[in-house]
């Protein structure tokens, strides 16, 4: 009897350490999502620019290669920054809505903690 009870603790030790490597896990992906917030739309808007930008046109025409490379380059970092840019927005709103479960689940378990403490009058044992 003795050996499952360790066992159990032993499980259930791992999915405390498991989850709270995923809230810090959630914290470097949060860091992530809020840099395609903010650098996809600068670099969308670098490009844009360039594209734009009258003496463009020019060099695209006097630089056969190098304006062909050019136009592409542009082009992928638009495509890829709007990617970048979504990704970013998806994953900024399923990580707050971890933090809400999260925080949900660590009262859910203090509560339990104390329930079942005081049922079994684990507290006054812990004091002796």
């Amino acid at each position: 009897m003795e050996d499952f009870e360790e066992s159990r603790t032993n499980i259930l030790n791992s999915m405390d350490s498991f989850i709270e490597k995923i809230q810090s896990l959630r914290n470097i992906m949060l860091g992530v999502s809020l840099s395609g917030l903010f650098l996809a739309p600068f670099a969308i808007a670098i490009s844009i620019y360039l594209i734009t930008h009258p003496k463009f046109f020019t060099i695209v025409e006097h630089q056969d290669e190098f304006g062909f490379m050019l136009i592409v380059l542009l082009v992928g970092i638009i495509f890829v920054s709007g990617i970048w840019m979504t990704t970013g927005v998806r994953q900024y709103r399923s990580l707050s809505s971890w933090k809400k479960r999260y925080a949900e689940y660590l009262q859910k378990k203090e509560n339990l903690d104390n329930a079942i403490s005081t049922k079994f009058h684990l507290d006054e044992h812990q004091q002796m």
